[in-house]
């Protein structure tokens, strides 16, 4: 989507508005959560997810619109894309409740690494197929019928939707004209540590994916296919944390995960920055293992996050934590993207950046990315966990006491 929109001429505030459209809506969580008891949880998502593939469909038609200009043509886009993430952000609200009254705490860390194996690798699949779909210069058709694809997909996705076991809302009273304490609920200690490290999270990340993107083509001048490859390589960086951490969130808790990501996001925002800087050249030599490690990272901090919510919120009233979690976050990330693109937009057309620092608009948004990414990582400290253990354990069993060990005894001694 981001490429579709570049290629009709967008900037990067428009870029932002696209990318920062979904997680913004999700705000709509909080007026619809107290509808999910009446519904049911599947009934809930049901209606959501079928009326969203309805205006995906819908978009997938926007492209063979060629009778309209590209200023049309992207407009169209963005009413669309706010419409299905709008009916996407009010279904949501029972997802993460109706998953975690299913899946014991015990297991919930398996259950992530599970769920998020099966992302990564259709993720890696279809961007690499859509590489080589689109090719280097996609015509609108291409675009067209690679939307038509995920609409389908969505289509498909609801048969096994209906299959998904229901379970009853923990709420003992289903209709109540009692206010939600909404105070009380901030006010869980531990529910608010891990809820201040997922704004600044939030803030820090929402940006990374769409002007990454944008980088990469209009700075560095790499193609559209070439975009995609990389992007989908990310994704086995993904799947690599998920066999790395497919027992061990469980065993050492989430605490040490999160702390271990951010350390390769700091790391990994530094490498961005001396791109930008031209300090170190834009090759695959590069891309790749940055691509790898992003993917990794990325997935480590949603599977560890998404664990240490699922154990940090209580029973009662699950679906109004759950709601001013995803709404706090995702808002902040929604707001993020539209904030960085106006920024790059401005330092571009002032040339306030290059006169005076040395810096090139990107530049300057990668430096901004890796001070929240390095706060993130001071708020890894305070996050509460007692099962949890630190973050040295965690590298100790995975560098010393894993099976990876054995790549030691067989590496040649002189």
């Amino acid at each position: 989507m981001i490429l579709y929109a570049k290629s009709l001429g967008a900037s990067a505030t428009v870029l932002g508005i696209l990318a920062g459209m979904m997680p913004l809506l999700v705000m709509l969580q909080i007026p619809a959560a107290r509808h999910v008891p009446r519904f049911g949880y599947r009934l809930f998502v049901f209606m959501g997810w079928s009326t969203r593939t309805v205006v995906y469909f819908l978009l997938a038609g926007v492209p063979l619109l060629t009778m309209l200009d590209s200023g049309s043509r992207l407009a169209l886009v963005l009413v669309l894309m706010f419409f299905f993430t709008m009916l996407r952000g009010i279904s949501s609200c029972a997802w993460l409740p109706w998953i975690t009254s299913m899946i014991p705490e015990s297991i919930r860390g398996r259950y992530l690494a599970i769920d998020y194996a099966c992302v990564q690798i259709s993720g890696f699949l279809v961007v690499i197929g859509a590489a080589f779909w689109l090719g280097e210069s996609p015509t609108h058709s291409r675009f067209a019928g690679l939307f038509l694809f995920g609409a389908l997909a969505g289509l498909a996705s609801l048969f096994f939707l209906r299959r998904i076991p229901e379970v009853a809302p923990p709420e003992v009273v289903k209709e109540s004209a009692t206010p939600v304490p909404w105070q009380e609920i901030f006010g869980h200690l531990p529910f608010r540590k891990v809820l201040s490290f997922g704004v600044i999270w939030s803030v820090a990340f929402g940006g990374i994916a769409p002007f990454t993107v944008a980088w990469l083509k209009t700075e560095a001048g790499v193609a559209e296919d070439s975009i995609l490859v990389v992007t989908a390589i990310s994704y086995l960086g993904g799947l690599a944390a998920v066999g790395l951490m497919n027992r061990r969130l469980d065993d050492f808790g989430s605490r040490p995960a999160m702390a271990l990501a951010m350390s390769f996001w700091v790391g990994i925002i530094a490498c961005w920055f001396a791109l930008a800087k031209q300090v170190i050249p834009t090759s695959t030599v590069v891309l790749v293992p940055l691509h790898i490690a992003m993917g990794f990272a990325g997935a480590l901090v949603g599977m560890s996050m998404m664990r240490l919510v699922m154990g940090s919120i209580p029973p009662m009233g699950r679906s109004h934590f759950f709601a001013l979690f995803s709404v706090t976050a995702n808002v902040s990330m929604g707001i993020s993207p539209m904030v960085w693109g106006v920024l790059l937009d401005v330092l571009r057309e002032s040339g306030f950046s290059r006169q005076e620092w040395g810096l090139s608009n990107y530049a300057v948004f990668f430096l901004g990315v890796g001070i929240l990414m390095i706060l993130a990582l001071a708020l890894c400290v305070r996050l509460t966990e007692p099962k949890a253990v630190g973050m040295n354990k965690l590298l100790k069993d995975i560098l010393i006491d894993s099976p990876q060990r054995l790549w030691v005894r067989f590496w040649p001694r002189r």
